[in-house]
């Protein structure tokens, strides 16, 4: 291996870091604020990328039937619930239940947008809330449930949403176009438009998710909520719309994923498991607490699987994966056992 060779591979590495950072960043919000691993955040890459390759196309995307059905599904358990007794918020019901998919609904199958711009916000529509709508109907009902509850059905419902990726978008991969076709040479390392594109979207999402915790009121609210969600609940922050919010932030950045990898790799209907699990590997090294720890085990899988890649590519998942044992090793070390009911 030469200095360009070593290059490369770094280049790729930072790319692919980039993208596991904001997967990581999804894993360790949702985790702290409803306690759910969320093990399908991955489909939600995976459903932007299909959705988009589709619109672009000039086809219908078939996310819009899916996120049509959540939507009936949702409104009918909140009337069953209102029926019930149940606390219903009407007002946010209608946002992600009747707004959001109406909107989606008449760009996709009416005005069918041709303006980069346009396709980009289409694909976000139709994949945004599909995260509070999978929050209400499933998590919801086991807010009380233990971890290792909420982790199975996690598990069970990353297969589900396989399993309708492969009835909806078919087995046949897809490719978008690049947002950014330029390509430099740059000491005799080729750089492209799209890797700059990756690199500075995931910094600026980074950072507005930083501005987002730390400066406005909602953000503040769901810190107070992963915190202690008795407390916050207390202090008259609603903690069943913090779930909401969590899981529809958790939404975007995986849409957003989808729509930067997209022009780079081929993406089937069950590419996001693997992406999503590295993100959960990176997570796991900041603990699944610690955002700025978790960027940089993000960064570290990507050049970790990137140099693995060129020494033992058939053993790459492998190396990378195998990473988790000495994490979680020296984390038992450093940690005090806590009972889930404490």
């Amino acid at each position: 291996m030469d200095a360009q060779i070593a290059l490369m591979l770094a280049q790729d590495g930072f790319v692919t870091g980039a993208i596991y950072a904001l997967m990581a960043l999804a894993l360790v919000l949702v985790f702290s604020v409803t306690r759910v691993i969320f093990i399908p955040q991955g489909e939600f890459v995976t459903y932007a990328a299909l959705s988009m390759a589709a619109i672009q196309a000039g086809g219908v995307p078939s996310a819009i039937w899916l996120l049509l059905g959540l939507a009936v599904i949702t409104l009918v358990v909140e009337g069953w619930r209102h029926w019930r007794g149940a606390h219903v918020d009407w007002r946010s019901t209608a946002v992600w239940a009747v707004a959001f998919p109406a909107v989606a609904a008449v760009l996709a199958l009416a005005v069918k947008p041709t303006a980069a711009w346009a396709q980009t916000l289409l694909a976000l529509l139709l994949i945004v809330p599909m995260g509070p709508l999978l929050y209400r109907l499933v998590f919801r009902p086991l807010a009380h449930a233990s971890v290792l509850m909420l982790l199975i059905v996690s598990v069970a419902l990353h297969w589900v949403m396989v399993g309708l990726g492969l009835y909806f978008f078919g087995a046949e991969g897809a490719r978008t176009a690049s947002m950014w076709d330029a390509r430099w040479n740059v000491g005799g390392l080729p750089v492209s438009g799209q890797s700059l594109v990756v690199i500075g979207a995931a910094v600026v999402l980074l950072a507005a998710m930083y501005v987002f915790f730390e400066r406005s009121i909602i953000g503040k609210a769901l810190r107070a909520t992963a915190i202690n969600r008795v407390g916050a609940r207390l202090m008259g922050i609603p903690t069943d719309l913090s779930g909401d919010i969590c899981f529809a932030l958790a939404a975007l950045i995986g849409a957003v994923c989808g729509l930067l990898i997209a022009p780079i790799t081929t993406i089937y209907y069950d590419t996001g498991f693997l992406i999503g699990l590295k993100g959960f590997v990176a997570a796991i090294v900041g603990g699944l607490l610690s955002y700025p720890m978790s960027v940089l085990g993000a960064l570290l899988v990507g050049q970790l699987e990137s140099f693995s890649s060129f020494w033992a590519s058939a053993f790459k998942e492998v190396i990378v994966f195998t990473l988790i044992i000495p994490v979680l090793w020296w984390r038992s070390l450093k940690t005090r056992h806590v009972e889930d009911e404490e």
